[in-house]
This record gives structure tokens, C-alpha cells and sequence, in this order.
């Protein structure tokens, strides 16, 4: 493992650890996906082993495999309406913090369980931090049926959609069975214009702008972890 990857991997560790210690005994967490959340998977099992009692709710069919494989209780979440905490990575996130998510594919589940968690910490190691979201792609899950007519709305949106494929080529598939548009919009000045103008849109079923999803935020400092929390402004 090189240098750089060590360090990113100790800020992700950090960043994981801060996070899980807020869970409480008896809780119902929601978990992401990512290489960052493999980290809270893995210090969730930790203290599940020390005796903690959780369930878990997984963004991912492959969280979902992860965290059963490190020893968590897990439960369908079609079966939930709420969970009492989510902890998830991001692919980018601003000071205020608002991120965006997707890069694994996830992002329509994750913004679900968000959603019904009173409370959403992110976890990031420094990279990952911007002053102005649009450095990385912004996912789009779309029905395959409204493919062609959801890339022309956002190319009139500014936005320049690219088709996601998967390792052999072939389209890449969402847990769903979607398939996933990388939009490039450049620096994105009005995040929340553009969140709904994406809602908006038939054929979209989620994208990975996260406007006010996010209440908190542990980033990685070499071995320790800054906490952020949202500034009570609009996005």
C-alpha cells in the first residue's frame, strides 16, 4: 500500500470511528456504501462484539453482505419506516455541508434512509472536503425506458451526462436494476436550484445532490477526526 493510500485509509478509519461512537445501545443505524463506510462497518462490528446491541438498515446489497459477513444483525428496510441514526460517505461535500453521493452507485437508497434518520452523519477523509460542489460527477439514477429523454433534460440544465458502463462494458445496473447518468455540471453555484430542477424530471428516480440531508460531519485528520456541523442556512 502506498504512502498516500495509508494516509487516506487512516482518515477514513478516523473518520468512521467518531462516527460509530455515537451509536447508542438498541438503535436502528442506517449504513451507506463506499470504501469509507467499509470502515464504520468494521468498527460497528467492533462494539457490537463488546456487546453493543444495533440493527442495521444497509444502503447496498453489498453493505448489506459486508456488514452480515462482520457479525451485525441486519433487517430489510422495506420493513421500516424510520431508523435512528445513518452514517454514509460522500464523493465531495462544501462547508455547508452539502455533498454529493453516488459514486458507488447507491445514491437513490441512501438518500431514502437519509431521509428517514432524524439525524445524517457524514464521513470523509480531507480530500474529499471543496469550496464548491461539481468537482466530481454528479450521479443520476434513470429508468432505462427514459434514457434518452432524461439526458437531453439535463443537457438543458447544463448539465453534460455521460452513460455509466460497468467493468465489461456493458451498462452499469443499480441495485435497482437502473442505470446510472455521470452528469458533468462544472462548479454548481445554486445546488438547491439544481436539486430540484433534477427532481422535477420523469424518469429520474434519485440523484446524489444532497442539499440538506446532512446534519453532520466527521473528516479525517490523520488519526483524529473534525467534527462539523450543518450551518442553519438555506441550501
Amino acid at each position: 500500500m502506498s504512502g498516500a493510500r495509508a494516509d487516506l485509509d487512516r482518515e477514513k478509519a478516523a473518520a468512521a470511528r467518531a462516527a460509530v461512537a455515537e451509536v447508542r445501545d438498541g438503535m436502528i443505524v442506517g449504513i451507506g456504501t463506499g470504501s469509507t463506510v467499509a470502515f464504520a462497518i468494521a468498527a460497528l462490528a467492533e462494539r457490537c462484539a463488546q456487546g453493543l446491541r444495533v440493527t442495521g438498515v444497509a444502503t447496498s446489497l453489498r453493505s448489506d453482505a459486508i456488514a452480515r459477513a462482520a457479525g451485525i444483525a441486519m433487517i430489510d428496510f422495506a420493513d421500516r419506516a424510520t431508523v435512528d441514526l445513518a452514517i454514509d460517505g460522500v464523493d465531495e461535500i462544501d462547508g455547508r455541508l452539502r455533498a454529493i453521493k453516488g459514486a458507488g452507485g447507491a445514491m437513490l437508497r441512501e438518500k431514502i434512509v437519509a431521509a428517514a434518520a432524524p439525524r445524517m452523519i457524514a464521513i470523509a477523509d480531507s480530500r474529499k472536503l471543496v469550496d464548491r460542489l461539481g468537482q466530481a460527477p454528479l450521479p443520476v439514477e434513470v429508468l432505462p425506458f427514459a434514457r434518452r429523454f432524461v439526458q437531453r433534460r439535463i443537457e438543458e440544465l447544463g448539465g453534460a451526462p455521460h452513460m455509466r458502463e460497468d467493468a465489461a462494458g456493458s451498462p452499469y445496473r443499480t441495485d435497482q436494476g437502473n442505470g446510472v447518468l455521470d452528469c458533468g455540471f462544472g462548479r454548481i453555484h445554486a445546488a438547491a436550484e439544481l436539486a430540484a430542477g433534477l427532481s422535477a424530471i420523469p424518469g429520474i428516480m434519485g440523484h446524489g445532490l444532497f442539499v440538506g440531508e446532512i446534519d453532520a460531519l466527521y473528516v479525517g485528520r490523520g488519526d483524529t477526526a473534525e467534527y462539523r456541523e450543518r450551518p442553519n442556512r438555506p441550501g
